[in-house]
């Protein structure tokens, strides 16, 4: 009995230990203390319990929290029976203090105040708030701190109060009303609707254009949501209308398990406006209409569109959300449209169409196939002539393309047919690795007639060009070209920035008649080039076989008063350049068993087209020394006829030296050169 009486004596105090400390003033201020530090540690934030009453029966609190921040509630609870009768108020003047709080951006104030009834198997809340500037009233029911019913009524929410709150600018205003009635919230035995209504919508012009960066007319609108929910189906109708857009749906959805079967259509009268929700740069209208049917497992989206003036249709499977595979159809998109709507320049007009079946379009396992044609292609000659700085204006250049891309896993592999007026481009195999961005292709161009190039080329050329190679882009570009030029052989060879190209059994008269300069030497070149495209420096080397010379006065007046026939010797030589931007500096060295042509240090500048050289040409014993300075299609030339005179050929025409015989050798240099 002794040890029986100390038990109950220490369970005594202890009660009364509890009692003091938890329901009398004395222990009241003892715990105050300790629950406004334990309430600053877990918000982060200065807070004062400026009323801390707790009895066996009733309670009052007021916690004041930085900056004019006050939640009150007061009310009676049966210790024993676990009801409660509680009456709150929540009034937060200064939302942006309570960002620790929240982990987020808030502005303004908000306010509510109501009553919760019950116990913790069954407690009902009665409320009022003016969130939004709304009269807004709530009633909410749970059941093991579960919600099962809530009804609620918010009328006249300001959409520029909320925006403000969430500390965004008003780019848009409009009055809310939402009449929410869950009778039932309970999984699988839901009863309720909801309806929303927005009246009086507009946007700011002004917002959207210093927020978004998108400059949109006058903007007003509306929106309707009339939502029932009957056990696990929720049948909708969902409206939004609007001077530049409008969006309708209806159907039905079951959340859980989820199915749907529901219908879609937007009218979109200008994209920009949706830059703050896509964030995509476009513009110009666009519509689509379609289906949504399935469920988680397997969801079927079909749509049909007019997108750029096209007959546009296409259906996507998605698995868990993930797209499965995808069916497409596209028939004479307007080129030009959609140019405008991305907001790229014309630069050409065209119709496109493509059929596309991805029969599985997950990404590491893609399978498929995409033919697009291009038809009524037209380039916009006037405006890549000024972007690209053409020397003259390009031609009226028609085109049209055929490609198809055959995708396995990460590679896309594309053949490509393209034909136009100018060039005819084929590849047969271009693979591109999705994964690691890498190229490897092969290409074929045929340039019909090569004159046409002239608005690239600045100089007017003969016959036709085909040439074919390689193009590869990993960490490296390299490409390839060979052809057959001139009776020759062109092998090219480009690394990054560095380009070389070898010349093999090229046929001078070939190529100057391809070049259409006079054919004045037949004879065979090859030649090595090395050149740096982002130095734009490089070096150029070239040898000259068996070159004999066409008939020329030069000639001529050599055989007549030398008695000497440079036309039987073949010339063998060499010719080498540097090239420094759109400066070369050359030399030339040829010679037969008789004679011999030189040009040392000769200056030429491919952007002003300017020549400075001296050229010496020497037959047996006789020299004749010329300087040519001045433009390439009519340089000056200068004689030196003290050293002509000198020679063999100068003694026997030092008679007739006059100012005719002086117009007539400038003449003969400057058509031989």
């Amino acid at each position: 009995m002794k040890y029986l009486a100390w038990l109950i004596g220490i369970l005594v105090t202890l009660v009364i230990i509890v009692y003091v400390v938890a329901f009398t003033s004395f222990g009241n201020g003892v715990l105050k203390p300790i629950i406004e530090q334990k309430i600053t540690e877990q918000t982060k934030l200065e807070s004062k319990l400026s009323v801390f009453r707790l009895s066996m029966s009733d309670f009052e609190i007021v916690l004041e929290i930085k900056d004019k921040n006050i939640i009150k509630a007061k009310g009676d609870y049966a210790l024993f029976s676990q009801t409660f009768n509680i009456f709150y108020d929540v009034n937060l003047q200064n939302l942006q203090t309570l960002k620790p709080l929240t982990n987020s951006e808030l502005r303004g104030a908000f306010y509510t105040n109501g009553n919760v009834k019950g116990d913790i198997d069954f407690m009902k809340i009665v409320g009022k708030s003016s969130v939004g500037g709304s009269d807004t009233s709530y009633n909410v029911e749970l059941k093991e701190l579960n919600p099962t019913s809530i009804i609620a009524n918010i009328k006249d929410a300001k959409l520029a109060v909320l925006l403000y709150m969430g500390a965004q600018n008003p780019y848009a205003t409009a009055d809310i009303d939402m009449d929410i009635n869950f009778r039932d919230i309970t999984p699988h035995k839901m009863d309720g609707e909801i309806i929303l209504k927005t009246k009086n919508g507009k946007i700011d012009p002004k917002y959207m254009l210093s927020d978004f960066n998108v400059t949109i007319p006058q903007t007003s609108f509306s929106m309707n949501l009339d939502a029932n929910l009957r056990g696990d189906d929720v049948n909708y109708k969902y409206e939004l209308l609007s001077n530049l857009f409008k969006i309708n749906s209806s159907g039905k959805v079951v959340p859980e398990p989820l199915q749907a079967e529901l219908k879609y259509s937007l009218n979109i009268e200008d994209l920009e406006v949706l830059k703050p929700i896509t964030d995509a740069d476009v513009r110009g209208e666009f519509r689509v209409n379609g289906s949504v049917k399935g469920t988680k497992e397997k969801m079927v989206i079909d749509g049909v569109s007019d997108l750029a003036s096209s007959d546009t249709t296409f259906q996507a499977i998605l698995k868990e959300f993930v797209p499965s595979s995808v069916k497409a159809k596209v028939v004479n998109l307007d080129i030009a449209k959609l140019l405008y709507m991305v907001k790229q320049p014309h630069y050409t007009d065209g119709l496109f169409s493509m059929q596309a079946d991805i029969s599985d379009a997950r990404s590491k396992s893609l399978s498929g196939k995409i033919v697009t044609t291009l038809t009524n292609g037209i380039f916009n000659s006037k405006y890549l002539s000024k972007t690209y700085e053409f020397s003259s204006l390009m031609p009226k250049t028609t085109f049209n393309a055929i490609t198809t891309t055959v995708l396995s896993g990460n590679i896309a592999d594309t053949k490509v047919d393209f034909n136009s007026n100018i060039a005819n481009i084929d590849i047969k195999s271009a693979n591109f690795n999705i994964k690691d961005a890498s190229l490897k292709s092969d290409y074929r161009v045929v340039i019909p007639n090569l004159d046409s190039l002239f608005f690239i080329t600045n100089q007017h050329l003969r016959g036709q060009l085909i040439a074919n190679g390689d193009i590869s882009k990993a960490e490296d570009l390299d490409f390839t070209m060979y052809s057959n030029v001139a009776d020759g052989k062109v092998e090219a060879k480009l690394h990054n920035d560095d380009f070389y190209a070898n010349l093999s059994s090229l046929k001078t008269t070939k190529l100057l008649h391809m070049l259409i300069y006079p054919e004045i030497v037949d004879a065979t070149i090859d030649a090595k080039v090395k050149y740096n495209l982002a130095k734009s420096k490089g070096v150029a080397n070239a040898k000259i076989s068996d070159a004999v010379f066409a008939k020329n006065q030069m000639f001529d007046l050599l055989k007549q008063y030398t008695k000497f026939d440079m036309y039987r010797e073949n010339f063998n030589g060499d010719i080498e350049a540097k090239i420094d931007e759109e400066d070369i500096l050359a030399s030339v060295d040829l010679r037969s068993k008789e004679a011999s042509i030189k040009t040392d240090s000769t200056k030429l500048n491919t952007k002003t087209k300017h020549i400075d050289t001296d050229i010496t040409l020497s037959a047996k014993k006789n020299v004749i020394s010329a300087k040519l300075k001045g433009e390439i299609s009519a340089p000056s030339v200068t004689i030196d006829l003290e050293k002509l005179m000198k020679s063999e050929a100068g003694k026997a025409i030092e008679e007739k030296v006059d100012e005719v015989i002086k117009k007539e050798v400038n003449k003969l240099f400057k058509k031989f050169f």
